[in-house]
C-alpha cells in the first residue's frame, strides 16, 4: 500500500504534470514543424536546386536483387539516405530557433517583472509620529 501512495504522490506533484504537457505539446510542435519542413521549406529548395527532392537522395551501396522465378528471394538494396538526414537537419535548426526564439521571449517578460521593483511600504503610524516628533525636536535644538 505504501509503494502506490508513494507512487501517486511522485506522480501529482506539480513538476511531473508540467513535463508530461510539456512533452506531449513538444511532440506535436514536432510534428507540425516536420510538416512545414517537408511540405512548404523543401519544395522552393528543391526548385532552386533544380527539381530535387532531398528526401529521395541517396547513395546506393549494394544494389538489390529481385525476386526469380526459380524461388529465389528478393534482396532490397543497401542504400545511405542523405537526403532523409539534411531533411532532419533542417527540422532541427527549425524547432531549435523556435525554441530559442521563445526562451529569449520569456527571458526578456521575465527582466521586465524584474526591473519594476515593489514600492516600499508606506510606514506604520507610529513610525510617522515618531518621525514628526525627532523633526520637532531637530527644529529646537
Amino acid at each position: 500500500m505504501g509503494f502506490v501512495k508513494e507512487f501517486k504522490e511522485f506522480a501529482m506533484r506539480g513538476n511531473v504534470v508540467d513535463m508530461a504537457v510539456g512533452i506531449v505539446i513538444g511532440a506535436a510542435f514536432g510534428k507540425i514543424v516536420s510538416s512545414f519542413v517537408a511540405d512548404v521549406v523543401m519544395p522552393p529548395i528543391g526548385m532552386l536546386t533544380g527539381g530535387t527532392d532531398f528526401s529521395d537522395m541517396k547513395v546506393t551501396l549494394q544494389e538489390g536483387v529481385e525476386a526469380t522465378a526459380e524461388g529465389a528471394e528478393a534482396i532490397p538494396a543497401v542504400t545511405l539516405n542523405y537526403g532523409v538526414f539534411v531533411n532532419t537537419v533542417i527540422d532541427f535548426v527549425i524547432i531549435a530557433l523556435a525554441i530559442f526564439i521563445v526562451i529569449k521571449l520569456m527571458n526578456k517578460a521575465k527582466k521586465k517583472e524584474e526591473a519594476a521593483p515593489p514600492a516600499p511600504p508606506k510606514p506604520s503610524r507610529e513610525e510617522e509620529l515618531l518621525a514628526e516628533i525627532r523633526d520637532a525636536l531637530v527644529k529646537r535644538g
